[in-house]
C-alpha cells in the first residue's frame, strides 16, 4: 500500500513540475535563420511566382510549367536563383523582426498554467507582421526586381549585381524614400501572411496535440505547417499580386488606379492570378520554415540541457 502511494505521489509531483515549468525563451533569429534556409531550397517558384503575376495580359500568356521551362531555357539553370541574394537579404530583415517579435509577444502572454487564446495570437502576429513588412520592404522590392529584370527589355534591365548593389543604387538614383515603396500593400500582405502563418500554425499545432494522439514530432509539425501554408496563401493572394505590380512597376502608380487598370485589362480573376504557384511555393516553404525553426528549438533545448 506505501509503495501504490508513493508511486502516485511521485507522478503527482512530476505532473506538477511538468505543469510549472516556464515556457522557454529562443533566441530572436531562430525565425530568419530558420526561413533563409527554406529561401534556399524555395526561390525558383518563388520567381516562377512573380514572373506569373508580372506577365502582360496581351500577348503570350505561359503557366506555371511553361515559365520554369521558359526561364531556364533562357537563362540557364541558374537562372531560376536569378536573386537569391535580395531574398536572403528579405528573409534577415523581414522574417527575423516578424518571428522574433511574434516569439518576444507570445512569451509575454504565455504562463505555465495558460495559453494565448487564437484571438490574443491573431492581433499577436498582426503587430508582427506589420513591423516585419515595414523592416523587410527594401530587401523585398529588390528580391522582386532582381526577379522580374530578365523578363523586362535590355534596355529597361536594371542589372544589379546583387542585394546591396540593388540598395545602395536604388537609393542613389532614385532617393532614399524609393526603398520604402509599396509599403502599405507589403505591411498588409506581411500581417496576413503572418497570421496565416504563425497564428495558424500555433493554433494547428495546438489542436493536434491536443485532440489527437499525435506527438510533438516530424508529423505534427509538417501538418500543422501545411495547412497553415494553405491558409496563408489563400488569404494573401490579392494584397500580394497588387504589391508584386507596384514594386515591378516602372512607373509610378497610386494605388487606386493600379486597381482600375487591372480590373479594367483582367476583372476580378486577377486577385488568385498565381494561386497555384503561390501555394506551390509557399506551402513548401513554410513547411520548411517551420521544420527549420522546430530543429533549431530542439537543438538549442539540448544544447542548454531543456529536455
Amino acid at each position: 500500500m506505501s509503495a501504490l502511494v508513493k508511486q502516485v505521489s511521485g507522478r503527482e509531483l512530476k505532473k506538477s513540475k511538468d505543469v510549472t515549468k516556464a515556457p522557454i525563451h529562443y533566441p530572436f533569429w531562430f525565425g530568419g535563420s530558420a526561413s533563409c534556409f527554406a529561401a534556399c531550397f524555395t526561390h525558383p517558384l518563388d520567381l516562377v511566382k512573380v514572373r506569373l503575376q508580372t506577365q502582360q495580359h496581351h500577348g503570350v500568356r505561359r503557366n506555371m510549367f511553361q515559365m520554369f521551362v521558359h526561364v531556364a531555357t533562357d537563362d540557364g539553370i541558374m537562372g531560376l536563383y536569378r536573386g537569391l541574394s535580395a531574398s536572403i537579404l528579405r528573409q534577415l530583415t523581414y522574417s527575423m523582426t516578424r518571428f522574433g517579435v511574434y516569439e518576444e509577444l507570445k512569451d509575454k502572454f504565455t504562463t505555465s498554467k495558460k495559453e494565448p487564446s487564437f484571438l490574443t495570437l491573431v492581433s499577436m502576429a498582426s503587430v508582427s507582421g506589420f513591423l516585419g513588412g515595414v523592416a523587410g520592404n527594401p530587401g523585398d522590392i529588390i528580391n522582386v526586381r532582381m526577379q522580374h529584370d530578365a523578363a523586362l527589355p535590355p534596355e529597361k534591365r536594371r542589372n544589379y549585381k546583387h542585394a546591396i548593389d540593388g540598395l545602395v543604387r536604388m537609393a542613389r538614383e532614385e532617393g532614399i524614400g524609393s526603398l520604402w515603396r509599396g509599403t502599405w500593400p507589403n505591411s498588409s500582405r506581411a500581417v496576413l501572411m503572418t497570421v496565416g502563418q504563425l497564428a495558424s500554425y500555433d493554433t494547428f499545432k495546438r489542436t493536434l496535440l491536443n485532440h489527437t494522439s499525435l506527438k510533438d514530432n516530424l508529423t505534427t509539425h509538417f501538418t500543422a505547417s501545411f495547412l497553415a501554408g494553405f491558409v496563408a496563401t489563400s488569404i494573401c493572394s490579392p494584397v500580394d499580386v497588387i504589391k508584386t505590380r507596384v514594386m515591378s512597376a516602372t512607373e509610378k502608380k497610386g494605388i487606386g488606379r493600379l486597381l482600375g487598370d487591372i480590373y479594367r485589362a483582367e476583372g476580378f480573376t486577377w486577385m488568385f492570378k498565381g494561386w497555384v504557384p503561390s501555394f506551390i511555393r509557399l506551402g513548401p516553404h513554410t513547411i520548411l520554415t517551420f521544420l527549420f525553426l522546430e530543429q533549431h528549438k530542439k537543438l538549442y533545448r539540448k544544447f542548454k540541457d531543456l529536455e
